[in-house]
């Protein structure tokens, strides 16, 4: 029930707002807040457990060089862990965010911006790495966001996605719902690999939480 309370105070907050302004009433209002992390309960080290264990391996056996993490947040779970990367850079719409990070993380391997994934020309990197992101935005900013992720050059893409749910259906930008990219309206082949998070929100709920990855230049956009 939590989950449709928080869906139907953001469709109702933010219909009148623009998408940085939707990012930063939920940032400054800790809507997603957890307890260790402003960018949510997802983020808490619970819940990146399989994940923090299982990237530094695809970065390895990929030969990953440079990452995208995009939209980066406050970085809570990721800091976390060492990745075998040469460049990192984190991105996210919310200027406060970015802020932070700078402070506390930036370094000559480490770099933060802040940037619309939508709208904002993005760095050519090996691998981007959009987890939690795409959940939140309509059909029409989901496949606006993913032209500019093909037109930046990436090679690969870490996409999560509900692989078990049998429809996808439309939000309003910053509600949230799960998504299958392999069902329409995007149709994404199989996935190269795929990572099942272990998501033990809502009670096993959203078990099928993954992270999927691709060729972007394989992927139908």
């Amino acid at each position: 029930m939590l989950i449709w309370c928080i869906a139907f105070f953001c469709g109702t907050l933010f219909c009148t707002q623009d998408n940085q302004q939707i990012f930063t009433t939920i940032y400054q209002n800790k809507v997603w807040g957890d307890s260790a992390s402003v960018s949510g309960v997802g983020s808490n080290l619970e819940q990146t457990k399989v994940l923090r264990e299982e990237l530094p391996q695809i970065l390895k056996t990929f030969n990953i060089k440079s990452m995208l993490d995009a939209p980066c947040g406050d970085c809570y779970w990721i800091t976390k862990i060492s990745l075998p990367l040469e460049v990192y850079i984190g991105i996210d719409i919310v200027e406060g965010i970015i802020a932070k990070n700078k402070e506390l993380f930036e370094d000559e391997n480490h770099t933060y911006y802040h940037l619309d994934l939508i709208h904002d020309p993005l760095p050519k990197v090996d691998l981007v790495l959009c987890r939690d992101c795409l959940v939140h935005f309509t059909f029409e900013q989901i496949k606006l966001a993913l032209k500019n992720l093909k037109n930046s050059g990436a090679t690969y893409l870490l996409l999560t996605t509900f692989s078990g749910k049998r429809r996808n259906y439309n939000i309003k930008m910053g509600d949230w719902r799960p998504l299958n990219f392999q069902l329409p309206p995007f149709n994404f082949p199989e996935p190269i690999m795929e990572i099942n998070e272990n998501n033990t929100q809502y009670n096993k709920r959203f078990n099928d939480k993954s992270l999927g990855l691709w060729k972007i230049e394989d992927l139908p956009i």
